[in-house]
C-alpha cells in the first residue's frame, strides 16, 4: 500500500522506476526491506554532504575481495526461503553476497565465482525444479567450464517418503565436483522438517566462507551498509511462514455431491487488514492443529498419559499439547517406520524395512497411530517425540484472484478421510479446515509465492489449463484474473474427475465463463461415467491437432494436480502430440517439450 501511494505523491521517480521498485519490494521480507532502507540511506549520505554530529553515520565496512553467490533451485518456495535467510545472515556477517534464482543465473559465470552455495529442492521423480532445468542441463553438457578455482557447498531439501530423496542437490554436488570445484562443506540432505538443521548448516557454511574470504579495503565489490543507529525502517509488515497472519474462516462449503465418494470443500478465508498480496499461481500456507482425540489415542497406544513434560524449542510443555500443536501425528514416513521397528522389535516391520520400495509404500499409506498399533510397545515421552517429525504447514494452491475477491483468499481442499478397520482416519490440515474450524474461527496463514507457475505477462497470449480434481484450484484464479483484466488471450480448460453429476467442481462458474466467452473451450473427462475410463490425457490427445495449433500460436500450457500418474500421463500426451502433429521423432519431440518448459511456456504445479 505504501508503494502504491508513491505514484500519487510529488515523486522524483518516473512511472517505470516506481513500477520496478514495487516489483522488487513485493518479494522482500520485512528484514530485507529494512536493510534496503538503510542501504539507500547510506548511499544518499555519500554524495559529499557533511552529516550533523548528532546524527549517527551508517556503519560501512569493505566487502571481502571474493564474493559469495547463492543460487536457489526452488519449486514451492522452501529452497528460496532458505536461500534468502542465508543471504540475510551473510550480509549481517559482512560477507559480500549475491542471491540468484537459478533461472536467472548463467552457468558459464560459475567460472568467475570464488564461492557458491546452491540450495536445491527436488521436483517429482528426482527432477530439477522448473527454475533450475537449464542450469541443471548446462552443468551436464560439454559447454560447462572447468571450475578448479570454485569452492562450493550444496544444501538439498526433499521428502524422504519419495524414492529420489534430495536428488537435485545430489546432482548439483556431483556435477560441480566433476568439473573440478572443491566443496568447502559437505552437502546436507534435509527432510520436510528442515528448518532447525538448515539454520545450523547455514551457520557452519558462513563460518567456512569467512575463513577463506580475505577482507580487502581495496575491494571494489561494493559496501556492506548497516542501518544507522536509531534509524527506523519504514517497511510494510510482511507475514511469513515463521510469522503467519492470524486470519478468520469465512466459509467452508462442500462442493461435491451428496453421493460423491469424495468430500471437496470450497474454503474462504478473510485477510482483511493483513496487507497480504498474492498473485494467481501462488499458494497459501496453512498452519493447523492436530486432533486432540488422535493425540490421546496415540498416547494410550504407547502407555503415556500426556501430562509428561517435553522440551520443544527451549520451552517445557505437556506431551499432549506438543502432539496437538508441534508434531506431525497423521502421516508416517520411512525413517519413522524403521525407527519404530527397532524400538518395538516387530518382525513385520523389520521385514518391511529390508525392502525400500515396500517401506515407502507402507509409510505412504499408513498413519502414525496405525504404525504404533503394529506391536504394542511402551515408550517414554522422549522416545515417542524422537519418532515424530515437527509439524509443518500445508500449502494449498490459491483458488481466487485478488482482483475478484479483494481481501479474501479461496482454497479448494480435498478432505482426506478413509476407513481403517472400524475407525475413520482423517488428514491433519484438511480435517482441521473442513471439520474442526467454524465460521469466525482463527487460522494462521501466509502466502507462498510461486514464480514457476504464473500467467503470461502478455494478456493476448492463449493459455491451456489442465487441472483434474482439486488441480482446478489455480485455474479458477487464472480465469478470474484474466476476466478482470479483460485479457484478449484465449482460454482453454481441461477438467476431469469421477462423475459429472457429483464431482464437477465449480460447474456453474465454468458454464458462466464459457457462456460469456471468457473461457473459449472447456473439455471434461469423467472417468466413471462410462464403462471405459476416460481421463484428461485422453481428451488432450483427442484434440491433438488443435493443441498443436495453439502451441504454434504461442500458447502457454499449465498442469496442476497429481504428480504420480496424471502429470506423467499428460506429459507423455504432449510429447505424442508434438511427435505426430509436428512430424518429429521421439527425441526431437521430447526436446521440444523441454524447450517449452525452459521458456516458461509449459508450467506445472504438481504434488
Amino acid at each position: 500500500m505504501l508503494l502504491k501511494e508513491l505514484s500519487a505523491l510529488a515523486s522524483p521517480l518516473n512511472d517505470q522506476q516506481i513500477g520496478q521498485l514495487q516489483l522488487a519490494a513485493s518479494e522482500l521480507s520485512s528484514q530485507q526491506l529494512a536493510w534496503v532502507s538503510g542501504y539507500f540511506w547510506g548511499v544518499s549520505q555519500t554524495s559529499g554532504a557533511v552529516q550533523p554530529i548528532n546524527q549517527a553515520a551508517a556503519a560501512v565496512s569493505s566487502e571481502p575481495a571474493g564474493k559469495l553467490s547463492i543460487i536457489y533451485a526452488s519449486q514451492t518456495g522452501n529452497a528460496k526461503g532458505v536461500a534468502e535467510a542465508l543471504k540475510e545472515e551473510a550480509s549481517v556477517a559482512g560477507i559480500a553476497v549475491d542471491l540468484f534464482d537459478a533461472s536467472d543465473y548463467k552457468g558459464k559465470n560459475l567460472a568467475k565465482e570464488t564461492h557458491v552455495i546452491i540450495v536445491a529442492s527436488t521436483n517429482g521423480e528426482g527432477e530439477a525444479p522448473d527454475n533450475a532445468i537449464e542450469l541443471h542441463e548446462f552443468l551436464q553438457s560439454k559447454k560447462a567450464p572447468k571450475l578448479d578455482n570454485l569452492k562450493y557447498a550444496v544444501i538439498g531439501l526433499g521428502d524422504s517418503s519419495y524414492e529420489f530423496f534430495c536428488q537435485t542437490g545430489k546432482d548439483f554436488d556431483a556435477y560441480l565436483s566433476k568439473k573440478g570445484a572443491t566443496p568447502f562443506l559437505n552437502r546436507i540432505d534435509l527432510d520436510v522438517d528442515y528448518e532447525a538443521p538448515a539454520a545450523e548448516w547455514r551457520k557452519q557454511a558462513l563460518e567456512k566462507v569467512k575463513e577463506t574470504l580475505a577482507t580487502s579495503d581495496d575491494s571494489n565489490n561494493g559496501q556492506v551498509v548497516q542501518l544507522p543507529v536509531g534509524q527506523a525502517a519504514h517497511a510494510v509488515l510482511q507475514y511469513t511462514k515463521q510469522n503467519p497472519y492470524t486470519a478468520t474462516l469465512l466459509a467452508s462449503q462442500k462442493i461435491t455431491g451428496r453421493d460423491s465418494g469424495k468430500d471437496v470443500r470450497h474454503i474462504e478465508i478473510d485477510l482483511d487488514g493483513s496487507g497480504l498480496i498474492y498473485q494467481p499461481g501462488d499458494a497459501l500456507g496453512v498452519w493447523f492443529e492436530n486432533s486432540p482425540e488422535l493425540a490421546a489415542a496415540i498416547l494410550k497406544q504407547v502407555s503415556l498419559t500426556g501430562e509428561e513434560q517435553v522440551d520443544v524449542d527451549g520451552e517445557q510443555i505437556s506431551l499432549h499439547k506438543a502432539l496437538v500443536e508441534k508434531y506431525e501425528i497423521t502421516s508416517s514416513n520411512p525413517q519413522q517406520v524403521t525407527a519404530f521397528s527397532e524400538l518395538s522389535g516387530s518382525k513385520k516391520l523389520e521385514k518391511l524395512t529390508a525392502n525400500k520400495d515396500k517401506l515407502r509404500q507402507y509409510a505412504g499409506n499408513t498413519q502414525v497411530i496405525d504404525l504404533l498399533s503394529e506391536k504394542k510397545t511402551k515408550l517414554t515421552a522422549e522416545q515417542l517425540v524422537s519418532l515424530l517429525r515437527r509439524l509443518t504447514p500445508r500449502l494449498y494452491s490459491i483458488a481466487s484472484s485478488q482482483t475478484e475477491v479483494d481481501e479474501e483468499v479461496h482454497l479448494t481442499v480435498a478432505v482426506v478421510e478413509y476407513q481403517q478397520g472400524d475407525e475413520t482416519r482423517f488428514g491433519g490440515a484438511s480435517s482441521f479446515l473442513s471439520h474442526r474450524l467454524e465460521e469466525g474461527d482463527e487460522v494462521k496463514v501466509f502466502i507462498e509465492h510461486n514464480n514457476n507457475f504464473k500467467l503470461p505477462q502478455d494478456d493476448n497470449v492463449p493459455v491451456i489449463m489442465i487441472g483434474p480434481g482439486t488441480g482446478i484450484a489455480p485455474f479458477r484464479s487464472f480465469v478470474q484474473e484474466r476476466d478482470n483484466r479483460d485479457a484478449e488471450g484465449k482460454n482453454w480448460l481441461f477438467f476431469g474427475d469421477r462423475t459429472f453429476t457429483q464431482d464437477f467442481l465449480y460447474q456453474v462458474e465454468w458454464q458462466k465463463y464459457l457462456k460469456s466467452g471468457v473461457v473459449n473451450q472447456l473439455d471434461v473427462a469423467f472417468s466413471r461415467d462410462q464403462q471405459e475410463k476416460v481421463y484428461v490425457q485422453h481428451r488432450i490427445l483427442e484434440h491433438s491437432a488443435q493443441v498443436w495449433q495453439w502451441l504454434q500460436d504461442g500458447a502457454y500450457i499449465y498442469v496442476c494436480g497429481d504428480a504420480t500418474r496424471m502429470a506423467k500421463d499428460v506429459h507423455d500426451a504432449l510429447i505424442t502430440i508434438v511427435e505426430q502433429q509436428g512430424k518429429k521423432n521421439r527425441e526431437e519431440a521430447e526436446q521440444f517439450v523441454n524447450d517449452l518448459r525452459k521458456a516458461k511456456r509449459y508450467q506445472r504445479d504438481v504434488y
